[in-house]
């Protein structure tokens, strides 16, 4: 791993995956700033590119590269890449759920507001966090996935509409708090 004055890679073993069809896009620069700060691999997955996210990694890469300019072989310097990856899955159901499950493993970090999805990747024991600061876990999944069937009942018989709540700066400061508390304990290890 690449180590200097500057910058300074984790050899960290938990990767960092963001759903990112249900992430916010305000949350998503928060998400950014963070990883690319402590250069965690970390994967954006969508059925789109993410224009915000391609940004990103080209701004990482290019401060990532620019203490090495003139000084590196063009080769060299081309491997240094951002560990931030964008990753476009074919459109359909489920399919950016699918390749999260599939890439993800035990101890790293996920990121969705698909209950669903944060059960799959619980039974992998991966650490699953919403957009609102909440944390999935095996001891609250079920409660959660028979309120988002209830829900899904009532909605059909029209008892009531589709409500997720608000989103402020009150979600926003308790999804970064969160976020921040995980991404330490992942460093730590």
């Amino acid at each position: 791993m690449l180590r200097n004055g500057t910058f300074l890679y984790y050899d960290c073993v938990a990767r960092v995956f963001i759903d990112a069809d249900s992430v916010p896009q305000r949350l998503r620069s928060i998400i950014i700033k963070r990883i690319t700060k402590e250069h965690l691999e970390s994967f954006f997955v969508a059925d789109r590119s993410l224009p915000d996210v391609m940004l990103a990694i080209e701004e990482d890469t290019a401060a990532l590269r620019q203490p090495f300019r003139g000084s590196l072989p063009k080769e060299e310097l081309k491997a240094i890449k951002s560990k931030t990856k964008m990753i476009v899955v074919e459109k359909g159901q489920n399919s950016a759920d699918d390749k999260i499950v599939e890439l993800a493993s035990s101890g790293d970090l996920a990121i969705t507001h698909d209950i669903p999805l944060a059960s799959r990747l619980l039974e992998k024991d991966v650490i699953v966090i919403d957009d609102r600061g909440g944390e999935y876990t095996k001891a609250n999944i079920a409660e959660k996935l028979s309120m988002r069937a209830n829900n899904a009942i009532f909605r059909e018989m029209g008892l009531f509409g589709d409500r997720s709540g608000t989103f402020g700066e009150k979600e926003i400061h308790k999804f970064s708090a969160m976020f921040d508390q995980k991404i330490s304990a992942i460093l730590i290890k």
